[in-house]
């Protein structure tokens, strides 16, 4: 039973409330960015103007490398269609991740989940937003950090041979995908979702052997002791405008970047890893790469050390060679 701080407002979802993204909400679609992507390639939606199109649920919902992303009600499935007239690299989904991360009300649960000594939601490169830690406590465990917090100094300092996989808890994904015209890009959609009240229940088949577990927003309001300060969940309608500012706000800051580099300057970047640093969900733990996203590919293992002005994850291997690794499945490695 949620807990008396969790709070969702109750209010109809309209399709004008934000009328400069021409939104169009769904009762179900099959994937928001499928649909999206087709409408703007068949000339029925304008490609120079952004587009936002939601929906309740989502019938053939998409992750990446053409995973399924299960989509049950009560969350937030949005994807917005973005003119771009520059090359897309691998910066964008870790901007987006770090606009969409200072939300008001991934801000306010960090708030409390620092004070209470619970590891806050990060950036997890390169794709999603949540945390790691040993497992989802119980109500009756809530304030006893022996069963929740994660040491990460342990995980640097444990070897592989001895080394279980640390669960990822995910909290939203990230889908960047190119729109094209006549062989020419003309623009880009981006997809994200996030559970709200809904963590989907995860299998082995399900996971596809990815190391996370789905968690909700009202999951983590429910991580916190009843003591807390009040936490009002926004409605689908609020995060909706919430969420579509953050996307706008990260590819003005793309942009931006993106001018500044023939210049020579670097404010923008800087800038922006300065706070990827400050909010990264891999920062200092042991890691397992293994590239191709195939478990018969190459594996690399080290410290997880940030990421280059490409957005390539760095990894300083045991021989203390750092390498940027542009793709690859992580595994977060932990002693049982």
């Amino acid at each position: 039973m949620p807990l008396p701080d969790c709070i969702y407002e109750s209010e109809s979802l309209t399709l004008d409330h934000l009328p400069e993204l021409n939104h169009r909400h769904l009762v179900s679609s099959g994937s928001t960015n499928s649909e999206l992507i087709a409408a703007v390639q068949a000339g029925t939606l304008d490609q120079t103007q952004m587009h936002l199109l939601t929906a309740e649920t989502q019938s053939s919902g998409r992750g990446q490398h053409g995973r399924s992303w299960q989509s049950p009600r009560g969350n937030v499935y949005l994807s917005l269609y973005h003119p771009v007239h520059m090359p897309i690299s691998g910066l964008l989904s870790l901007i987006i991740g770090v606009e969409l991360a200072k939300m008001p009300v991934i801000q306010s649960l960090n708030e409390q989940l620092q004070a209470q000594g619970l590891i806050p939601i990060g950036v997890k490169w390169a794709n999603d937003l949540g945390f790691y830690q040993l497992s989802k406590p119980s109500n009756n465990q809530v304030g006893d950090q022996s069963h929740h917090q994660f040491d990460r100094q342990s995980a640097l300092d444990n070897p592989e041979s001895d080394a279980q996989k640390l669960p990822f808890h995910k909290l939203a994904g990230i889908l960047i995908e190119p729109v094209t015209q006549s062989g020419k890009l003309v623009g880009i959609v981006i997809g994200v979702g996030l559970n709200v009240k809904a963590a989907p229940k995860l299998t082995v088949q399900t996971s596809e052997g990815m190391s996370y577990q789905a968690i909700s927003l009202q999951d983590i309001c429910e991580l916190l002791t009843p003591k807390a300060e009040a936490i009002n969940l926004p409605s689908l309608r609020v995060l909706y405008q919430q969420m579509s500012k953050a996307l706008i706000a990260a590819m003005t800051r793309f942009e931006h970047m993106a001018l500044e580099k023939p210049t020579g300057h670097t404010y923008y970047l800087d800038s922006f890893l300065k706070q990827f640093d400050s909010m990264d969900a891999l920062a200092g733990l042991r890691l397992r790469v293994t590239q191709d996203n195939n478990e018969a590919g190459q594996m690399v293992t080290g410290q997880a050390c940030g990421i280059d002005t490409h957005g390539c994850l760095q990894l300083r291997q045991d021989n203390g060679k750092i390498s940027a690794l542009f793709t690859g499945r992580i595994d977060v490695m932990h002693q049982a």
